[in-house]
């Protein structure tokens, strides 16, 4: 059996991935917040681990694996938005959860399941799951971790030795570099909420400190040990998660008598043309926008593996065009091959800690070696080539044929006459409207970019 080795970010070095349970390897990834779109930095998570969950599959089997993505539908933000559209809060998050998942399918992300069964407590949302926080919370304070004050109930986080391993701080480092909330019922600056009190216009349940809500850091910890026990193999996110909330994670799971999670995983952050993504900056965009103008899923999925997921990646135009040019080349070359075993060379590669450029590499060779029956196995195991994937058979780009033909018989006419100035004339106006225009003895093949509008063509051919 093919040895996974895996960065574990609790202990800063590549280990070998040895599950608790091999017939049953257990993930769980921290999911969205779920009150607005989706934006293409949110999707890196979902696409590395996915990744991860389809290697996994691929060498414990699809039915040894469970795979828990969570939605925070419980927030201070979808509180927020849903006061500022006035929309009522089940109404918000019933339509962005919908919104996610459409968005993530269009990249070929698998849904989460539970030993190869598509189930809904594979995607847990907050709200189901109040009961098991509020017993978690009740089991830190009779522990003596937690403590209530004025309707609130915060983990005292000094009361955990080990505070601050996963992300290499200490206490009071955090306290002087990071912003703390300052309240008159924390008995350290550092304590966090695991409950606090909600008003007529929040969301609230009831509970042994009166009607309220969770915390965010508390959730993810109830569901996990509710859906995958007290122990599993990989927990993982961004690394915008290591602080606060999964070192909160952490410390609330082990001293409620939880082992947790064994491997921790991160991915790095996303850039926008060497620049962070902002709106202020006019590089904000969700994954919606890049559908919506006509970049296929796959184009998307590509760029994202195109760099190792531990590595800041950034998002240009000169990457996504080339992501389409490869995979419109490989989809042409794959059209009749037959789907076989993994090459193993790929299987290696992303076994050594998603090695998912290295793979992408391979790929190419396989190509380049004509090898169409490998290269498509290699596609389908790293999501580039998926049969419920409707969009994929797009990226062959825009029938041209007519304007092909069209074409080749200007060409053919100059070749006779041996003026060519209306074939350069023509080949210049397509090249400045993005066309790929290739001759060769053969003719001449004209290729598209996605969403390209034929009626562009009026005038020109």
């Amino acid at each position: 059996m093919t040895t996974i080795k895996l960065h574990n970010t609790k202990t800063r070095t590549k280990e070998d991935f040895v599950p608790i349970n091999p017939d049953d390897v257990r993930m769980y990834v921290c999911g969205p917040t779920v009150y607005d779109r989706a934006h293409i930095g949110n999707a890196r998570p979902v696409i590395v681990f996915d990744v991860l969950y389809r290697l996994l599959r691929e060498v414990y089997g699809a039915d040894h694996v469970t795979y828990v993505r969570n939605f925070t539908d419980v927030d201070d933000k979808i509180n927020a938005r849903a006061a500022e559209t006035g929309r009522s809060i089940g109404n918000i998050t019933a339509e962005t959860t919908q919104w996610f998942l459409d968005d993530m399918a269009a990249v070929a992300a698998l849904q989460p399941s539970i030993r190869g069964e598509a189930h809904q407590k594979a995607m847990p949302r907050a709200t189901a799951y109040i009961a098991e926080m509020i017993a978690m919370t009740e089991d830190l304070i009779a522990k003596g971790h937690a403590y209530a004050a004025e309707g609130h109930v915060l983990f005292r986080v000094r009361s955990y030795e080990k505070y601050g391993a996963l992300s290499g701080r200490s206490v009071d480092d955090m306290i002087a570099g990071a912003r703390v909330e300052v309240a008159p019922y924390k008995e350290d600056p550092m304590d966090f909420v695991l409950w606090k009190p909600s008003d007529a216009d929040t969301p609230g349940w009831d509970s042994p400190w009166g009607k309220g809500r969770p915390g965010w850091h508390i959730e993810c910890s109830a569901m996990a040990e509710a859906l995958l026990g007290s122990e599993f193999d990989i927990h993982g996110g961004g690394n915008d998660l290591q602080f606060p909330h999964h070192e909160n994670e952490i410390a609330q799971s082990t001293c409620a008598g939880h082992g947790f999670a064994r491997y921790w995983m991160h991915n790095e952050m996303l850039q926008v043309e060497g620049k962070k993504m902002s709106k202020s900056l006019g590089n904000f965009f969700t994954v919606r926008d890049l559908l919506d103008q006509g970049v296929p899923g796959e184009v998307i999925r590509f760029v994202m593996l195109s760099t190792h997921y531990r590595k800041p990646m950034d998002w240009t135009e000169k990457k996504r065009a080339e992501a389409e040019k490869t995979l419109r080349k490989w989809y042409e070359q794959v059209a009749k091959a037959s789907s076989g075993a993994v090459p193993q060379t790929v299987v290696d590669l992303l076994a050594d800690d998603l090695n998912t450029h290295g793979a992408l590499t391979e790929m190419r060779r396989l190509s380049s070696a004509g090898d169409a029956d490998s290269l498509r196995s290699a596609m389908i195991v790293v999501g580039l080539l998926d049969a419920g994937v409707p969009n994929w058979a797009a990226i062959l780009g825009i029938d041209l044929s007519a304007q092909e033909a069209w074409f080749n018989a200007v060409r053919e006419a100059a070749m006779q006459s041996k003026d060519f100035t209306e074939v350069d004339r023509i080949k210049t106006a397509l090249l400045e409207l993005g066309i790929e225009v290739q001759m060769s003895k053969a003719g001449v093949k004209l290729t598209a970019p996605s969403g390209f509008d034929v009626a562009r063509l009026q005038g020109v051919l």
